[in-house]
This record gives structure tokens, C-alpha cells and sequence, in this order.
């Protein structure tokens, strides 16, 4: 973070803020597995289309996530598998928090 202008620290928190929704982080997790449509992300996340469909604007917008339509249908795929590693990071310290209170 040292040296970002205040713009881009603005950006930066943006970016943390989209991933700071549970069914996003689902939604993110289930496109692991490879590109899935709303229907299909909406069964798998026990979510509305349309809320999915919220989640996945708002992870678009930050270029977590890109969009291909096909005839009908939109599928959703990962942009940067980078994201996984970020939330990996995250993910492992809050499990290891979680063991250490629970000890």
C-alpha cells in the first residue's frame, strides 16, 4: 500500500468491499470449478437469479468476474485466478483464528 495516490487506496477498498458479502465469496468459490451460468449459480448458492445477478454486476464492475453471452444464456467465468489466491490467504487466517479461540 505505500506509495498508492489516495485514488488508488480508494479503488483498493472498493475492491475489498466487493468481497466483503458471503454469497459473493460463494458465488467466487463455486465458479472455481469452471464458467456457470445465473440459473446454475443460483441453484448451487441457494440464492434468487436475480440476487445472483446483483453479486455478479457488482463483481464484474471490479473485474473479478467476466461475462460471455451464448445465444440466451450468460456464462460467468473468473477474470484473474489471483482473486483465489488472495481469498485463500484470507480464508487460512481466519480458520487458524478460529482453531486458536477455540483451544
Amino acid at each position: 500500500m505505500e506509495g498508492l495516490s489516495e485514488t488508488a487506496l480508494i479503488h483498493v477498498a472498493e475492491y475489498f468491499s466487493a468481497l466483503s458479502e458471503p454469497s459473493r465469496l460463494k458465488i467466487l468459490n463455486y465458479l472455481r470449478e469452471g464458467e456457470k451460468n445465473v440459473g446454475e449459480l443460483a441453484t448451487a448458492c441457494g440464492c434468487s437469479q436475480a440476487n445472483v445477478s446483483r453479486h455478479l454486476s457488482m463483481l464484474a464492475k471490479h473485474g473479478m468476474v467476466v461475462r460471455e453471452g451464448r445465444g440466451t444464456a450468460v456464462y460467468y467465468r473468473i477474470a484473474d485466478p489471483a482473486i483465489y489466491a488472495l481469498c485463500d490467504l484470507v480464508c487460512g487466517n481466519v480458520a487458524r483464528k478460529l482453531e486458536n479461540q477455540a483451544a
